[in-house]
């Protein structure tokens, strides 16, 4: 029988209403910092809420503890993202500097990309990103990355197949 969503966010305001401070504090002791704590909790409820088939925790800590953990993945991987951009940013000539809107618009997009393309082996997202971001031809991608050519196509197929279900619905 299928869960209306009505019962669902009573399954998921359940949850909350007996767990959001424990996770808090969870997330408080790892992280250092109650602010992004909070808004880490806050994002797990989010997308508990956005889901659409019910949670249905027999042990809702367990359960709680495995999403966190993926929170905080995503946590530090976009913090990583973010340092290198930064870093990058601070070789470019001030004249090639962007505006702090375009900074926060790029930000996203890396986050996007590397969202698109996790899953995949290193040498995959390598050739990927250097076809579609420095514009390499399939022949120096194979020379920069010191694989066949034959190798390069099927890596790009695969990244470009990864990335098509990565934003399908």
């Amino acid at each position: 029988m299928p869960v209306t969503v009505d019962a669902a966010h009573r399954e998921v305001a359940g949850l909350y209403n007996e767990h959001h401070r424990w996770l808090s504090a969870w997330l408080r002791k790892r992280l250092g910092d109650a602010h992004q704590a909070a808004d880490i909790a806050h994002d797990i409820f989010v997308r508990l809420l956005a889901r659409e088939e019910p949670v249905q925790a027999r042990e809702p800590r367990a359960f709680l503890t495995t999403v966190a953990q993926r929170a905080l993945f995503s946590h530090y991987r976009r913090q990583q993202l973010e340092r290198a951009y930064l870093e990058a940013l601070a070789h470019c000539a001030p004249q090639l500097a962007a505006s702090p809107e375009e900074r926060a618009i790029l930000l996203e997009t890396l986050v996007e990309i590397d969202r698109m393309l996790d899953g995949l082996p290193a040498v995959v997202r390598k050739a990927f990103l250097l076809s579609q971001l420095d514009g390499l031809k399939q022949a120096e991608i194979a020379q920069e990355l010191g694989i066949s050519l034959a190798s390069v196509k099927r890596h790009l197929v695969k990244a470009g197949m990864h990335c098509i279900f990565a934003v399908a619905p």
